[in-house]
């Protein structure tokens, strides 16, 4: 016979209630049998129904109450209900009868309750998540999407090793490389020569993600600066690319990772620097001064780590002034799983806001440094492009975030590996490098405020305010000559529209006055020609001049222009004016025809003009000079309008646009350009259809069909529809969980629709604009999934809290499914409801201005214009700023219950695929099992090893913590061992039937669950050391090695696998288990997403506190730990033989 240890899951001592209700307490507080209370004893009516009842005891005891007495004869054998009876009566209290507990009766109606069984309520709710989400995720992946236009590169690397950087330079040279990229057939030397660009991979990048972009700076530099006399003589020259090889390092999930890069990377610029100071391996010109800075482009967390280096100890100043980031998070971490990577971010977040926000320029460390972010737009599902915006961070005095699909020529949105090799998107970035050089400054670049223009010239679309008209700066350089009768001049008001070009034989210029400046009404000059507005020393056919009168005086000459036009035909009646060439500022925009799709296609951009009056103060008259002499096709239209017939302010709310959407009738005389502004929509979370009707153009073809952009002032984002009917109107806004700007704005302008269309066609066009309920629903993957991970374990925490309730008043562990079910009658419709009416405080409070910041005593001394602003305020909950999303909670809430009800089903499932195996290879022969109480035969499932080794088994796990492994790494253990545990238990329950056996597989069942919640935020920590070790990079983390932050879960591991059934609490400290779990389901909800991290340890404090509870049965020393280690009860059991 195989003999059980006492204290297994199957075996129940029922004498405990018996003896708590006849030991009385003695003087010392002790009872009888000489225990210590407890808050679970007999002084706080505390009933303990433990699982660790010995079988032999049980039969030892039938065998004698069934005996006679001493020295008499024994009776006739009793059948076999008395004999159940007898046992039966054996585990109750005197005077209680098992047919009369209510405890033990409404066991009998539960435990037909199967794990896998659940409520009509429960089976709706969840049908109505699933098609929740699914209609989510649907819409996630096929509407309101971005079209794909990125063309690839090609390319001939070439990757220089620096093999003497090594650990004289850096400690981190045996796990990081240093690299210089050559291109094939352009340069292949070596040596350094150029102005030095250092290249930063982002989360598991390669170091040759850098070869598109050092390609096209090679080719570019050979082709055109090369050539270019004037180029050079500007301070112009090749650029030598460096990379870094992080060897695919984890920087998105591990902060102690960005410093380490950021240190390794100030190492690495001053060995770049210092190879400049080296003859042998430099051939710079001798003259020019050796660079002191060097240029980064940081893509993904790579830009983050190019801002952290400038706040590390071992920075060099103004080593750096020039940083250009691609798909870059930098106003918060991507995942919040690590809490040294949240705390990483604040630090260097408060420290580029803290730079900005000095007054003088030579307290601001910054001052110098220009910052670009670009971002990809709707295409990246990887980081939110939401998330690359520097409102927050950086004045656009120094810094702006622009969006692929605005830049001039790229018109295209890019994923997030897309912006490391995207053709039309290296172009512009490498030439406004370029154009920023200047070799004969130590700094190799030009000043900061110079920089910004060009940056501002290359990437946004020109049409913003703070890009800078060149108009103005200008001097005139063209002297045009022009005939009285020869030229054609427009009556204010009239447009005029080209059709054709060259039809006079000639060169002929169309004069359009400058209306004066007027109080009343602002105007502006707008022209558009599908025709290229170059230089004048080109052959373009057409020519936009800014003329003012020039009397030519006597014995003046006209050679102070460099360029002459005479158009007089040597009469002598002509006039002469002084002009400026507006080339210099035209706006490409994409072509608009019949056959265009898409705005990248392959064909050529129009040119496009835009002045205020008040910008032309200085001129008399607009010059369209036709200078074709043979006819050609070509079109140009070119007007000033009044800006009251030009934009139209929508005064629409945003309940109001939601529900009835925007309907707008463009009257026929209309300028061709018409601007709508809808000040409303602002939400990064709202996606709209909008519809153009048809215009029709009669007899004559229409120039171009309707071209649409529409744009944010703040962050940059363009985006343009050619050919448009039918257009996806979707922004990045105001986003969930974003910082507020740096700069406060008075105004909220919102989007606006910028409409160009054919004057020609002389016909009204409709618009309409209504929501796109599925696309908007789609944009909540990208803004709330880290929601979706946090938002479910305030369902799983309410769970675990009713259960623990239910067990605690009647001694029944619920499964998961039953107390689902139950929180959905009860609890949590009343936490949804309350977490709504908290989202919508929070988002009035987010919306409301900053207060003013005063010091000093009573608030005397400060500056009542100044505001603190909390950059932390969008942080909790939904992290939204309008009030009209609070419906999200409950939807949160639904979605977070049928994932739950999943998980639930796909642990019982996994449990179940792993008792197939362990029941087949643990399986014994009949004849040696046990019965037991109820006739069925059972195994030492829970057959612990001695409480010495699993002590120590523990001691050495918590000690390689401490020292060398991550906590991370000991959870991931702890659930392997706790789902092992489950399956023991499910083979036990399937054997035995027993009810204290169910009530212990649904506890560890539920705790899998929680653990199982748990685990996602342990896992990236995890990857990071695992692929440390894989690349022998074996020094220990700094962080993540603080034993308290895993032994609860160790330590309660161990115990449930030895079978033991928590005790139940009946006095007042079960308030705080059910605080615990309420705690647990709050900062879920309102924390969750932001500080992710925080719920590992949360749960570490509820298994703290189940220990407790655990370790409160028993006395509270190192003999009652070795007994909830090993499971053993110490009580009468010197007969029983340990199982080695």
């Amino acid at each position: 016979m195989i003999r059980r240890l006492s204290g297994s899951a199957e075996d129940t001592d029922y004498r405990a209630p018996a003896q708590a209700e006849t030991a009385t307490p003695d003087k010392h507080g002790n009872n009888k049998h000489g225990n210590k209370k407890s808050f679970t004893s007999a002084k706080y009516n505390v009933t303990r129904h433990s699982d660790t009842l010995d079988r032999r005891k049980i039969e030892k005891a039938i065998g004698l109450a069934q005996s006679p007495p001493y020295g008499s004869s024994p009776s006739p054998p009793a059948d076999n209900r008395q004999g159940v009876s007898c046992k039966k009566q054996l585990l109750l209290a005197p005077g209680q009868d098992i047919d009369r507990m209510p405890e033990l009766r409404s066991w009998r109606r539960s435990q037909a309750r199967s794990p896998w069984a659940c409520s009509l309520l429960t089976i709706s709710v969840t049908a109505l998540s699933a098609l929740v989400l699914l209609f989510i995720v649907h819409a996630f992946l096929t509407r309101q999407l971005d079209p794909k236009g990125c063309d690839m590169c090609w390319s001939r690397p070439i990757y220089i090793k620096f093999s003497d950087f090594d650990t004289e330079h850096t400690r981190f040279a045996s796990k990081y490389n240093l690299y210089l990229y050559r291109e094939g057939g352009f340069d292949e030397d070596p040596k350094v020569k150029g102005v030095p660009v250092l290249f930063i991979p982002g989360n598991a990048g390669s170091y040759k993600q850098a070869r598109c972009l050092a390609f096209e700076a090679a080719s570019y530099y050979h082709d055109s600066i090369q050539q270019n006399a004037q180029s050079l003589k500007e301070g112009m020259t090749s650029l030598d690319f460096f990379s870094v090889d992080f060897n695919e390092d984890f920087s998105a999930f591990h902060g102690q990772t960005i410093l380490d890069q950021a240190e390794y990377l100030n190492d690495a610029v001053a060995y770049i620097l210092s190879l400049y100071h080296d003859p042998r391996r430099s051939q710079r010109d001798p003259g020019l001064p050796d660079p002191s800075s060097v240029i980064l482009v940081g893509h993904s967390m790579g830009g983050v780590v190019a801002r952290t280096m400038l706040t590390m100890p071992n920075y060099q100043s103004n080593s750096i002034n020039t940083i250009v980031t691609m798909s870059a998070p930098h106003a918060r971490p991507p995942v919040s799983v690590d809490a040294e990577s949240v705390r990483t971010y604040k630090r260097i977040n408060d420290y580029w806001r803290q730079a900005y926000a000095q007054k003088w320029a030579n307290d601001n460390p910054l001052w110098h440094v220009t910052l670009i972010s670009i971002a990809g737009g709707g295409l990246d599902t990887v980081v939110p492009s939401d998330f690359a915006s520097l409102e927050s961070l950086v004045p656009s005095t120094h810094g702006f975030t622009i969006f692929t699909s605005g830049v001039p020529t790229v018109w295209t949105g890019a994923d997030h590996i897309q912006t490391t090799w995207c053709v039309q998107l290296m172009k512009p970035i490498v030439r406004s490098i370029f154009n920023t050089l200047d070799v004969h400054r130590p700094g190799q670049t030009k000043p900061r405020a110079e920089r910004m223009r060009i940056f501002r010239r290359w990437y946004l679309t020109g049409m913003e305010d703070v890009v800078e008209k060149t108009l103005p700066q200008k001097e005139p350089s063209t002297l045009l000559t022009l005939e009285d009768s020869s030229h054609s001049v427009m009556s204010p008001g009239e447009s005029l529209v080209l059709r054709d070009f060259g039809r006079v034989g000639k060169p002929k210029a169309h004069l359009l006055p400058v209306p004066l400046r007027s109080r009343q009404a602002s105007k502006s000059f707008i022209l558009l020609s599908d025709q290229r507005l170059e230089d004048p020393r080109t052959t373009a056919r057409i020519e936009v001049l800014f003329c003012s009168d020039f009397p030519l005086q006597h014995g003046q000459s006209s050679t102070l222009f460099s360029m002459n036009m005479d158009l007089s035909g040597d009469t002598s009646g002509s006039t002469r004016v002084a002009c400026k060439n507006a080339a210099s500022d035209v706006i490409q925009l994409p072509a608009s025809r019949r056959m265009s799709a898409y705005p990248y296609d392959k064909a050529q951009p129009l040119s496009y003009l835009q002045y205020n009056v008040e910008d032309l103060a200085d001129y008399q008259f607009v010059a369209v000079v036709d200078k074709a002499t043979e006819p050609s096709q070509g079109w140009a239209i070119a007007e000033f309008n009044d800006k009251v017939d030009s934009i139209i302010e929508t005064d629409l709310g945003l309940r109001r646009l939601l529900s009835f959407g925007l309907h707008l009738k463009l009257p026929a005389m209309r300028p061709f350009m018409t601007e709508i502004k809808i000040p409303a929509l602002h939400s990064s979370l709202l996606a709209f259809r909008l519809s153009v009707g048809k215009q029709a153009c009669g007899d004559d073809a229409e120039l171009f069909t309707p071209l649409l952009r529409q744009y944010l002032s703040e962050p940059h984002e363009s985006k343009y529809f050619v050919n448009v009917k039918d257009a996806n109107i979707s922004l990045h806004g105001v986003a969930p969980f974003m910082p507020p700007p740096l700069r406060a704005q008075a105004v909220n302008d919102g989007v606006s629709l910028q409409f160009w269309s054919d004057p020609t066609c002389n016909s009204s066009i409709d618009l309409s604009m209504n929501v796109d309920v599925p696309g908007s629903m789609g944009k909540l993957v990208m803004r709330y999934r880290m929601g979706f991970a946090a938002f479910p374990l305030v369902i799983v925490a309410l769970v675990l809290r009713k259960q623990f309730k239910l067990y605690d008043d009647n001694g029944i562990f619920i499964t998961f499914a039953e107390s689902l079910d139950l929180c959905l009658k009860t609890s949590l419709p009343v936490l949804l409801l309350a977490l709504t009416f908290l989202a919508i405080g929070l988002t009035i409070s987010s919306a409301a201005p900053p207060r003013p910041v005063s010091t000093g005593w009573l608030g005397w001394g400060g500056n009542a214009t100044e505001s603190a602003i909390d950059f932390n305020k969008n942080d909790l909950l939904l992290g939204s700023r309008d009030p009209i999303f609070w419906f999200l909670v409950p939807l949160f809430g639904l979605i977070s219950v049928g994932i739950c009800v999943g998980v639930n089903y796909a642990t019982l499932g996994l449990t179940n695929l792993f008792y197939l195996p362990y029941n087949f290879l643990t399986a014994r022969p009949a004849w040696v099992r046990v019965e037991d109480v109820s006739g069925r035969s059972v195994a030492p499932a829970f057959a612990a090893s001695s409480p010495r080794r699993r002590m120590i088994t523990t001691c050495v796990l918590l000690f390689l913590v401490s020292t060398f492994i991550p906590y991370q790494f000991a959870y991931l253990d702890a659930v392997i061992v706790q789902l092992s545990t489950c399956t023991r238990a499910l083979r036990l329950v399937r054997e035995t039937r027993s009810g204290a056996h169910y009530n212990f597989y649904n506890y560890s069942h539920s705790m899998l669950i929680l653990m199982l919640w748990v685990l996602p935020i342990n896992i990236p920590v995890l990857l990071v050391w695992a692929h440390n070790l894989a690349v022998h990079w074996l020094t220990p983390f700094s962080s993540h090695h603080n034993v308290l932050s895993i032994m609860p879960y160790l330590i309660l591991v161990e115990t449930l696998t030895c079978g033991k059934m928590i005790p139940r609490v009946t006095s007042r400290a079960r308030y705080i288990t059910n605080l615990l779990f309420f705690i647990l389901a709050i900062y879920a909800a309102v924390y969750g997403v932001t500080y992710a991290y925080a719920l590992h340890h949360i749960v570490n404090l509820v298994c703290a506190w189940l220990i407790a509870v655990h370790c409160s049965s028993s006395e509270v020393s190192l003999r009652g730990l070795n007994q909830i280690l090993g499971g053993g009860d110490d009580r009468n059991d010197s007969g029983a033989k340990k199982r080695p």
